[in-house]
């Protein structure tokens, strides 16, 4: 990669811009893919602060005689966004809303706004932006607008072509011209010799575009020159700009029309098919219902999110045996028109034919969801297809290159049939999800674009699938763009008349070729692996990984598959919602989310990065601000656990790099502790005499705006746990008692064993099997990368706790990132029976309690509190989806209301919050929601969490004292004693 850097260039970028110029070959490496399966490093990556900051980047590049590409979301599907020469992000500062018109519905945005956060912003004003593509909480408008996105409720609102009112934009030549409708003209205007051009051309080409242009609504493949035609309804010079990916000009405003919210209460109904084929000829009955969308989910996006925690009781809940398709029909109008249209709908389904047969036999039917926040759950499912798709354990993947070609509706059950079959003579399966109602289906085949068969099998079919496409006068780019994969195709669907025209647009509008040169037109072969992410020669240096990674494959004992099976999709980049990326809500740095690690540890694995890579500085700075908070293990929809393989990472570069005090010192808490207890009062000095804690900071790199946990002379003793039953058959249960509970807060640990007995458990404290210190889960040592000492404390834990869990006892903890190292780490530490065995017994204090409770099995006198709880959830309780437990154990205590707050990571997470180089990203991201809600929240209202490291972050920022479930529950048995 040094070979792309051009000092000249780098010194002009860095002369004239205010924002980020990146040119270093990490930097340069995270932008070098997009979703797609290309990669094309850059010469520099500009993250631009202001419009004069793009300028200033496209006069390098006319200057510098190199290329530039606008970047949003990253999230291109086709390569549309990579390129050599200077790659601009606009997502991490141009992202506002700059004008609001609530009464003529429109708006005026930057282009870096994510669709996802402009909808929230609306929201208030009861409207909203209704292409709604399934990567909202990532897309950007300007990334929408450059691609002509589509959406699920296309058929009802439209693509963006016709939600965009006009455009305001940069031309090659530096040219600053707002696009809108040619009778609209006013300030700013276009070139009138360009405008005339245009014009022009589209008298000349209006015969050819009305009889070559295909008549479907997801026509999103070459320049959208039909506007520019006399009949165009209305001419838009800006509808010219949607759908040119960037290769015309730069947007730097995009206007847009805005709707209605939709009702809050819509009406689902999932239809079930025996057969794939049978869903595919239905869907033209059901869009006659007037829905507003029609998506399929097939069989292998079935299975395949089965296996995923997080889709598996959305699935439960709505998926009746064992289907072969399902078409989710939505209906978003009045109560009474849903209630109607569900009723054609069951009619129109029994009228094919379809119902549930009796006896469990299967034969299709509908199920009718009401609840909104099921309704919401199978969206999120329907919209994290791809990657639910892309989570396959294996070396070959689904590959978009045919995956939106639309064609009509009548001819979609042909069409699917002669795709299959063109898969199976390659000896491959395509997976099918998405837009039934218009004919826009997703479909990957599955191949190893690795090897060069399967790169060349991908163009042979690619060939094939365009062939039938144009049989049916469809269109092979139906909602995700052409980019490298469809654009050397453009000759074959519109002739070469038509292709001749959108070159002549191409060089009116950019005669120099500067602007995302190759795509559209002049592109390159869409099979030319060197443009691959995984190009000819691509190999992996195997080494010895410290953890088990063998249930992905690949080199290095599987860390090589489990760190490719990032798609780079990016639903990592979230801004809202859920828990991951919480380091890049704060920072908006690619660096900093999933992805741009994902990225960075496969360039480094694979030498693109130089040697050492993987162990180097700047591989620590890529992963300094990952939390290990395992948001990503659950919610990325392919599974990428960079906790993990920051554990891993952390271990190779142990090896030559050692360790730092710091280091040293949480990694080795446990074993000073006891010495530390009883020093405790000298200890404290550190917090309390002037200077101590500077001086502390330099030593050690614990920042001084931060007090250091006490450790407690008080602390808890073994005995404190031990608690016989009522009844001979109460339940048993082991107290694993945690580190932090023991030295620290050993108040959870007594009202933990203070529940458990009251509820006629008997307790034992688990003990280390030949007496000794106490025993740990090593997870300070796995912070730290000391994977053969986290080890050997796993091996001592369970020597200890196996026996119990033979004889089928629960081990019980009350600390979440202790007692889940158990499910998660233990595992990768020691495979095996004997840790699957501990990982199934060990459960949380509040998931024994739930389902305890639940069940019968315990009976707790709980005294009414009147109020309520404001809960904050661990970060390692949601990836492992206990949050429900957790609520529902709040709710044994009569009368308290409990409410949940929608927060990330606390940003406490463990040392992250004390060290001095992350203190300020560790109260940037408590303050996203978190203690903003606990500042709000009423003096006498109770706050909840598990989790050490969040109760010292709430007591920090928000100077309130938060609890544990176990001490409400304590709490209220007190009222009663």
């Amino acid at each position: 990669m040094a070979e792309l850097m051009r000092p000249g260039l780098t010194r002009r970028l860095a002369r004239g811009i205010q924002g980020d110029v990146l040119t270093d070959a990490f930097s340069r490496g995270r932008y070098a893919t997009d979703a797609s399966i290309y990669q094309i490093m850059p010469s520099a990556v500009v993250v631009p602060r202001g419009i004069d900051d793009i300028v200033a980047a496209m006069d390098a590049a006319r200057e510098e005689g190199v290329p530039i590409t606008m970047r949003g979301g990253g999230t291109s599907q086709c390569g549309q966004t990579v390129n050599s020469g200077i790659v601009v992000d606009t997502s991490r500062h141009l992202n506002q809303i700059r004008e609001l018109d609530v009464t003529g519905r429109r708006a005026l945005v930057d282009p870096g706004i994510v669709l996802d956060d402009l909808n929230r912003l609306l929201k208030p004003h009861g409207l909203w932006f209704p292409v709604d593509v399934s990567t909202a909480s990532r897309a950007t408008i300007g990334g929408m607008a450059g691609n002509n996105s589509c959406g699920a409720r296309s058929l009802r609102y439209g693509t963006m072509r016709d939600n965009v009112v006009a455009i305001d934009a940069v031309l090659a030549d530096g040219t600053r011209a707002r696009f809108g409708e040619i009778e609209q003209r006013g300030a700013n205007e276009p070139p009138r010799d360009l405008v005339a051009d245009l014009l022009s051309l589209g008298r000349r080409e209006a015969d050819e575009i009305a009889a070559v242009f295909p008549k479907v609504q997801r026509r999103v493949g070459g320049y959208n020159i039909d506007a520019l035609t006399p009949d165009a309804a209305p001419q838009n010079l800006a509808h010219l700009l949607v759908g040119s990916e960037g290769t015309l000009a730069v947007s730097t405003a995009i206007e847009i029309k805005l709707s209605p919210l939709p009702p809050a209460q819509k009406a689902l109904g999932v239809c079930h098919f025996p057969t794939f084929r049978q869903a595919m000829e239905a869907s033209q009955h059901l869009v006659r219902l007037d829905p507003t969308s029609v998506e399929l989910v097939d069989s292998t996006m079935i299975g395949l999110a089965r296996d995923i925690a997080m889709f598996r009781p959305t699935l439960e809940a709505f998926v009746r045996g064992d289907p072969a398709a399902l078409l989710l029909v939505e209906f978003a109008d009045s109560p009474d028109e849903n209630e109607q249209s569900m009723r054609a709908l069951q009619d129109t389904m029994a009228d094919l034919g379809y119902g549930f047969g009796r006896g469990g036999r299967q034969e299709g039917g509908v199920v009718e969801v009401t609840d909104p926040k099921l309704q919401g759950a199978i969206a999120a499912l329907r919209a994290a297809g791809l990657n639910i798709m892309m989570s396959m354990r294996e070396e070959g993947k689904p590959v978009s290159f045919v995956e939106d070609c639309a064609v009509p509706l009548e001819h979609l059950a042909d069409y699917t049939d002669r795709l299959t079959a063109i898969f199976e003579q390659h000896g491959t399966r395509g997976t099918w999800y998405a837009h039934a109602s218009v004919g826009c289906l997703h479909v990957r085949p599955v191949l190893n674009v690795k090897l060069e068969k399967d790169a060349a099998a991908m163009r042979e079919i690619a060939e094939q699938a365009f062939s039938l496409v144009r049989e049916y006068k469809g269109s092979h780019s139906g909602e995700h763009g052409d980019g490298i994969s469809r654009s050397e195709f453009h000759t074959v669907m519109f002739g070469e008349r038509l292709v001749d025209a959108f070159g002549v647009v191409k060089t009116r509008f950019d005669p120099g070729d500067l602007l995302n040169p190759g795509k559209i037109v002049n592109a390159p072969r869409m099979n030319d692996r060197t443009l691959f992410r995984y190009p000819p020669g691509y190999a992996v240096e195997d080494f010895s990984p410290a953890l088990d990674w063998s249930a992905w494959p690949g080199a290095a004992g599987g860390f090589q598959g489990a760190v490719e099976i990032c798609n780079n999709n990016g639903a990592c980049r979230s801004h809202a919602g859920n828990v991951m990326c919480p380091s890049y809500r704060v920072t908006r740095n690619e660096r900093d989310v999933t992805r741009g690690r994902a990225n960075t540890l496969r360039l480094a694995l694979s030498g693109q990065l130089g040697p050492g890579a993987l162990t180097s500085n700047a591989m620590m700075e890529t992963l300094k601000l990952c939390v290990s908070c395992k948001a990503c293990r659950r919610e990325c929809p392919t599974g990428v656990d960079m906790a993990r393989m920051k554990i891993e990472v952390l271990h190779q570069r142990r090896k030559t790099h050692g360790l730092s005090l710091q280091d040293r010192l949480i990694a080795n808490l446990p074993r000073y502790a006891p010495m530390a207890a009883r020093v405790s009062g000298l200890l404290g000095l550190r917090d309390t005499v002037p200077g101590a804690a500077a001086l502390s900071e330099r030593l050690t790199g614990f920042s001084r705006h931060r007090s250091l946990p006490r450790f407690r002379p008080d602390h808890f003793r073994d005995a404190e746990g031990d608690r016989s039953g009522g009844a001979n058959d109460a339940p048993h249960v082991v107290l694993f008692a945690d580190t932090f509970g023991r030295w620290f807060d050993p108040e959870t640990l007594r009202a933990g064993v203070a529940v458990l007995s009251a509820g006629g458990c008997r307790v034992e404290t688990a003990r280390p099997a030949g007496g000794g210190r106490p025993l740990c889960c090593g997870r300070t040592y796995l912070a730290a990368g000391m994977v053969d000492e986290a080890r050997n404390e796993a091996r001592r834990t369970i020597d200890a706790l196996l026996p119990h869990v033979e004889a089928g006892r629960p081990i019980v903890g009350l600390e979440p990132s202790c007692l889940l190292t158990m499910r998660d780490e233990f595992p990768a530490l020691l495979s095996g029976s004997e840790s699957a065995a501990l990982a199934e017994a060990a459960v949380l204090f509040e998931e024994f309690v739930a389902t305890s409770a639940k069940a019968g099995d315990i009976s707790l006198p709980l005294a009414p509190r009147p109020g309520k709880a404001l809960l904050h959830g661990h970060c390692h309780q949601k990836s492992f989806g206990a949050m429900g437990a957790v609520e529902s154990t709040l709710r044994l205590v009569p009368e308290l209301e409990v409410e949940t707050v929608e927060s990330s990571c606390c940003g406490m997470a463990g040392a992250f919050g004390y060290n001095a180089e992350t203190i300020d990203v560790s109260l940037a991201m408590g303050e996203l929601s978190l203690l903003p809600a606990v500042r709000d929240a009423d003096p006498d209202t109770l706050i909840v969490a598990d989790g050490t490291s969040c109760r010292h972050q709430i007591a920090d920022g928000a100077d309130r004292r938060a609890r544990h479930v176990a001490e409400i529950l304590a709490g209220a048995l007190m009222e009663t004693a």
